[in-house]
């Protein structure tokens, strides 16, 4: 009796009974759905279907619409992911000086992260639209008109639009992370003769990598929402290089096809696990290395 009074007075079960609402909600909205959808995964159909084991994944695999939606959001995640963490450090690196017009001009990049998407596309079919802004400007240059989210720099508008979209978030993480770096680093490395280029990698690039980890970590996984906007700008079945993961899953669920859909799921859920995983264990290993 003595015992249980002991444990209930502790702290670790005062967390979890502060953790327990969130715990419940995310086992009933995520978990538990997530488990039931990797379920139906193995059975050839809803309800009373039979345990086929991997047929679903291997039929997958061969399917070329899933290969043409996994290539595309491979493609488009190694183009914007990097082009964000370059763009939105050195914007980190450039506010974190003294810069004429600083906190104007950090605003205005953080804006949009409070847009709606919908508003976002709205901006972006004005410009991009076949009678939109951009092809008035090349008509009046004598050039011809483009429609551009029916051609091949459809790939490329969007991931300009995710990189507009999430440059202020991670531009603001690295802000903290660049400002709680001890200043008294800078001074004694002036003193020894370091100029900002030895300072920048010796320096801030070194104690910014544990920042920078959870910035690409964060990144990877918004680059898997950017389906929102294609969806809304192109529909259904866009232009071939924007046929992503997520509307291959939206067009298995149209059709009902939920062994598809789940087994697709569970395959990407298992990739943004591995990322993560991997990230955080080179995370680890960094900072054991420099304790």
């Amino acid at each position: 009796m003595n015992r249980l009074r002991l444990l209930l007075r502790t702290d670790g079960f005062k967390a979890l009974w502060f953790l327990a609402p969130s715990a419940v909600g995310f086992s009933i909205f995520y978990l538990i759905p997530f488990a039931l959808g990797l379920g139906e995964s193995f059975m050839d159909g809803a309800g009373d279907g039979k345990f086929v084991g991997l047929h679903n994944y291997l039929e997958l695999l061969h399917s070329s619409s899933f290969r043409k939606a996994t290539t595309n959001t491979l493609i488009f995640t190694s183009i914007g992911v990097p082009l964000l963490i370059a763009l939105s450090l050195g914007l980190a690196l450039l506010l974190n000086t003294q810069l004429y017009l600083r906190n104007a001009f950090r605003t205005s990049i953080v804006l949009p992260l409070v847009v709606p998407v919908a508003s976002t596309v709205v901006i972006w079919q004005i410009f991009f639209d076949w009678n939109g802004t951009l092809n008035e400007w090349l008509h009046r240059l004598g050039g011809g008109r483009i429609d551009w989210m029916q051609s091949d720099w459809s790939l490329g508008i969007i991931a300009i639009m995710y990189i507009w979209k999430n440059i202020g978030y991670n531009m603001v993480l690295f802000l903290a992370g660049l400002q709680s770096i001890p200043r008294d680093y800078y001074e004694t490395a002036s003193i020894e003769g370091a100029g900002p280029i030895r300072q920048l990698f010796h320096i801030t690039l070194v104690y910014l990598t544990p920042t920078l980890f959870f910035v690409i970590l964060i990144s990877i996984v918004n680059s898997f929402k950017v389906f929102r906007e294609t969806y809304l700008l192109a529909g259904d079945y866009p232009y071939d290089r924007l046929y992503m993961m997520q509307h291959y899953m939206n067009n298995m669920f149209a059709s009902l096809d939920i062994q598809k859909l789940t087994a697709a799921a569970t395959l990407m859920v298992c990739c943004i696990a591995s990322l993560a995983i991997g990230l955080l264990t080179l995370e680890r290993k960094f900072r054991e290395n420099m304790e």
